[in-house]
């Protein structure tokens, strides 16, 4: 497994793989990869000839008051976790490699962006479909992978991909797990489960007939509220495409959350198709 961090290295490496009609996929990771990362990772290699995995913290992301630094990092552990899966290169820029010190170029995206997590992190996708443009356009993958957890930007990201022409298929996995987890002590990670409880909670209201999603979503706020160390950021309801609020729950729908516990800000959803 090669360890590349230069967008030359891997545009040279990918072009030497195309000339002998080989396919290419890519997992875009912000590093410290845990099983969620793997699963993305075994399913890329199954459906590709070989497989890039990038590992950037991605800076434009992240608000001025949010936890760049204080993001977990183990490079080393990444990459034997990806050689270990059968990736054939890690993608490991430096900020100054992917954005020059004046730049100005950004994607940005209307009405998906606005809600649940983009209603209270406003830069955030901004960041995400800016760097992910740049990725594909770096590694022209055949398939890129993502995490279901993340299902806003899943969405977007699908919606970008089919707004801008780009030839990529995106496929999502359902593994749910968060770098994040790592943030929280002992204490946290038994208050945390709650945010599983109220999943499990909404979804069987749901598979019991349940379409009100007023009903739905406070039932579930509820059960967050039953936890003393829980603040709940959001819980909505939306369509499954568009990201807006939805009064019934007819199908797409995505059912997400996000709480915090402590300091730290845990994310989680359910779909219904």
């Amino acid at each position: 497994m090669e360890k590349v961090y230069t967008v030359k290295e891997v545009r040279e490496q990918v072009k030497a793989w195309r000339r002998e009609g080989l396919t290419v996929g890519l997992v875009p990771t912000m590093g410290y990869l845990h099983e969620g990362h793997a699963s993305l990772i075994k399913k890329a290699v199954e459906q590709n000839d070989k497989v890039v995995v990038s590992v950037f913290l991605n800076p434009t992301q992240f608000g001025p008051t949010e936890d760049l630094e204080a993001y977990p990092r183990d490079f080393e552990a990444d990459c034997k976790l990806c050689e270990s899966i059968g990736a054939a290169m890690v993608f490991h820029p430096e900020p100054s490699e992917m954005y020059a010190p004046d730049f100005c170029t950004w994607v940005d995206m209307d009405v998906l962006s606005k809600t649940l997590c983009g209603k209270s992190r406003p830069i955030h996708f901004r960041g995400v479909c800016t760097v992910v443009s740049k990725l594909f356009n770096i590694v022209t993958p055949d398939r890129a992978y993502f995490g279901q957890k993340d299902a806003q930007q899943l969405a977007i990201i699908r919606r970008m991909v089919r707004d801008l022409n780009m030839d990529i298929e995106i496929v999502g996995d359902g593994l749910a797990k968060s770098s994040r987890n790592t943030y929280l002590n002992e204490e946290e990670r038994k208050a945390a489960l709650i945010l599983s409880k109220a999943v499990f909670l909404g979804k069987k209201m749901v598979e019991d007939g349940e379409t009100s999603a007023a009903a739905v979503k406070e039932a579930m706020i509820k059960k967050i509220e039953s936890e003393p160390m829980a603040k709940i950021d959001y819980v909505e309801a939306v369509d499954g495409l568009s990201m807006q609020p939805v009064e019934e729950i007819k199908a797409p729908v995505l059912v997400a959350m996000a709480v915090y516990i402590g300091k730290t800000r845990l994310i989680d959803n359910f779909i219904v198709e």
